[in-house]
């Protein structure tokens, strides 16, 4: 089944049912809290009242999650096999759907392909999201989907690349043209409190390493809109290249490659994304979500052969 576009931005649209409990939070907090027990209790007296409605199902998915990271993976597998088939049957039935669908559906889709690594069929898992990207390209589940994929095959590989004829700040050189030197990409989102964060660490270890051989390019991309509402392509440049001067100066004047294909290409659902390559352009990084310094210069100094002392 292939889910139009169209439908799926009416998707993005949809909001949490006013009024009742918030059963989504509800499951949460029992996850959270490591009774997956309880989780499932609200969920059944949920679903007893109100059906299997969108807030429901991504409970649901919750709950998938919930029993990975407790690695009860019969119990997850069995919970994301529910999710994704209730999140199917909904989108049949009604045409369209809410964020929550959207959410449960690809935490469905994650939570199976990473049981199935887990497990030791990492090449069944790829194949299965391979599967489910044709499936739901040009959803707003794509992304993740890509995510999930380069997770589980891009370390060790060539880094795809990236589109730079569009930029803010220093022009980017195509990755293929700075090969001989260790790169670290920095996908970043104007309304990213998280990837503000990350810039002081990224600012100290370019301080450091950057002398000694190591890039940062910085990619992001436009998402229809800006902080004051306007949803022009040119207004909502303007208004990243002003977040990029006020926020992530420390970072000098970086490389920032402005595409959505780059984003869709590395699949970054996630921001903060980063993505180390070594001097010749292969991938030995790929991490959805910030990192802390510490983490990150074991990895750099990998790269670059440096021994010693943390710095």
């Amino acid at each position: 089944m292939r889910i139009g576009k169209a439908i799926w931005l009416v998707a993005l649209a949809g909001m949490l049912a006013a009024g009742g409990p918030n059963i989504v939070e509800s499951v949460r907090a029992a996850c959270a809290s490591h009774n997956l027990a309880l989780a499932e209790h609200e969920i059944q007296a949920y679903r007893a009242s109100a059906g299997a409605t969108p807030e429901m199902i991504e409970a649901l998915s919750w709950l998938a999650r919930g029993a990975l990271d407790e690695k009860q993976y019969d119990r997850a597998d069995k919970y994301a096999v529910e999710t994704r088939q209730l999140s199917i049957d909904l989108l049949k039935r009604t045409g369209s759907g809410d964020a929550s669908i959207v959410t449960a559906l690809g935490a469905a889709i994650e939570v199976h392909a990473q049981v199935l690594a887990t497990r030791g069929q990492r090449s069944d898992a790829v194949a299965y999201l391979r599967s489910e990207l044709s499936t739901w390209a040009g959803s707003p589940i794509a992304a993740r989907i890509q995510k999930n994929i380069n997770l589980l095959s891009l370390d060790g590989k060539p880094a795809p690349a990236l589109d730079v004829s569009h930029w803010l700040g220093a022009k980017p050189e195509p990755l293929a043209a700075i090969k001989g030197h260790p790169v670290l990409l920095f996908f970043w989102a104007h309304w990213c409190v998280d990837c503000k964060a990350e810039v002081p660490i990224l600012a100290r270890l370019m301080a450091t390493y950057g002398p000694k051989g190591l890039r940062l390019e910085g990619p992001t991309q436009l998402y229809g809109y800006t902080a004051s509402g306007e949803t022009t392509p040119a207004a909502e440049t303007q208004y990243i290249d002003r977040i990029r001067q006020q926020f992530y100066s420390p970072l000098g004047n970086m490389p920032v490659p402005l595409n959505a294909d780059n984003f869709a290409r590395y699949g970054c659902s996630t921001t903060p994304t980063l993505v180390l390559l070594d001097r010749a352009g292969i991938v030995r990084l790929y991490h959805p979500g910030a990192m802390t310094y510490d983490e990150l210069v074991t990895q750099v100094k990998r790269v670059l052969g440096v021994r010693g002392p943390r710095s």
